[in-house]
């Protein structure tokens, strides 16, 4: 799929088909039993309140929104939960995460990672190219938490690296690194720090035994990864720090996440154990998802995609998600475009409408093989 096919496949999004002039559910809620979320507005409801009864029966489809009286119709239509039918629900967003990816590098071969069956050929993205787009950036951090410097490289490896930092910073935008850490070294520690730190960051290891972290990750940079985090550790170095170990969920997963809990035990490091996935088919490994035949109805992988994430690449094209590591799905091309034209466009308005179920996805559709996809 390519971006020259779907402008033309998104000008038939239209908005939700309805008779007359009648108001309907936002149909890009997530409702769950416990909890109906609106993910344009980024506000939830609970049980307790009284709009969550309303909106329940009306996603059920036990009573439409002209059965409401006036002043529940209009409180629930001021909050976005319901949606005027001139409205296009492909085209609302709220932009709170992005991924810029200013390169294709990485020194590893993790197993759980696309990188080790299909590794990419290494390009930089021009440093003008990176600093427009995160001035274009700029216009949302009233609504971005945080700018993620990776996909699936290794964000470190760039010598522009702490610069690429700061650039985001000055922008008024919150730097987050996901890393394994490697090239997190005590000198671009300290710089980091001298500059307010991050916003997040997250550091890939998932063993302190030096043969395994070789022979599961193709590199041997378990000593160099140590050492810089035992400078690191003590240090603000972003207001939220984490240790992320992966495994399969057997025993030596928790063994390896009991032994780096203790390793990192009153430091800054929150140490956090996650079972590794497919990556919605990519990988034969991990967490998968059985195909059952039920309809596409949202996103579950932190936050929303595509209403809340933006991903770039170091060639400037924009796809729908991090688990598309072939960059089938292209949303749009900031070489080209601009991230307003981007964000507003025809193709992500499809995304949204495949994603959510509005219009119905083809079979192979990547969110069907996804563990984070929400079905009803």
């Amino acid at each position: 799929m390519t971006l020259d096919v779907l402008p033309r496949h998104g000008e038939t999004a239209g908005a939700v088909e309805r008779p007359g002039d009648e108001l309907a559910v936002q149909p890009l809620l997530h409702v769950d039993e416990d909890r109906i979320y609106n993910p344009v507005s980024d506000r939830g409801l609970e049980p307790g309140d009284p709009d969550f009864a309303l909106l329940s029966r009306l996603a059920a489809g036990e009573i439409v929104a002209s059965d409401l009286a006036a002043p529940d119709r209009e409180r629930l239509l001021a909050g976005a939960w319901l949606l005027p039918p001139e409205v296009d629900p492909g085209r609302q967003y709220l932009l709170k995460y992005v991924s810029l990816e200013a390169h294709t590098v990485c020194n590893q071969a993790c197993y759980f990672c696309p990188v080790s069956v299909d590794p990419r050929q290494d390009y930089f993205m021009p440093t003008e190219t990176y600093e427009r787009i995160v001035g274009e950036l700029a216009a949302w951090r009233d609504t971005i938490e945080a700018v993620f410097m990776i996909s699936y490289n290794e964000p470190t490896l760039d010598k522009r690296f702490v610069d690429q930092v700061r650039t985001i910073k000055q922008a008024g935008l919150p730097p987050a690194v996901l890393t394994n850490g490697s090239g997190l070294t005590p000198d671009r520690v300290d710089r980091i720090v001298e500059m307010g730190g991050l916003r997040f960051l997250s550091i890939n290891l998932s063993t302190a035994d030096r043969e395994r972290y070789r022979a599961t990750r193709g590199g041997d940079h378990l000593k160099a990864v140590l050492r810089n985090l035992e400078h690191a550790k003590h240090l603000p170095v972003a207001e939220n720090m984490d240790i992320v170990v992966l495994g399969t969920g057997d025993d030596t997963h928790r063994q390896d996440f009991a032994e780096l809990s203790d390793l990192f035990a009153g430091s800054r490091f929150n140490v956090k154990s996650f079972e590794v996935m497919d990556r919605a088919g990519y990988l034969q490994i991990g967490a998968s998802v059985a195909e059952d035949g039920r309809t596409l109805c949202g996103c579950d992988n932190m936050g929303p995609r595509p209403i809340q994430h933006l991903h770039i690449t170091p060639r400037g094209k924009c796809v729908l998600c991090c688990e598309d590591y072939d960059e089938n799905y292209v949303v749009g091309d900031l070489e080209q475009q601009s991230v307003e034209e981007v964000l507003t466009g025809p193709a992500m308005a499809l995304m949204r409408r495949w994603v959510y179920g509005i219009d119905e996805a083809p079979a192979d559709f990547i969110c069907n093989r996804c563990i984070f996809s929400r079905r009803r």
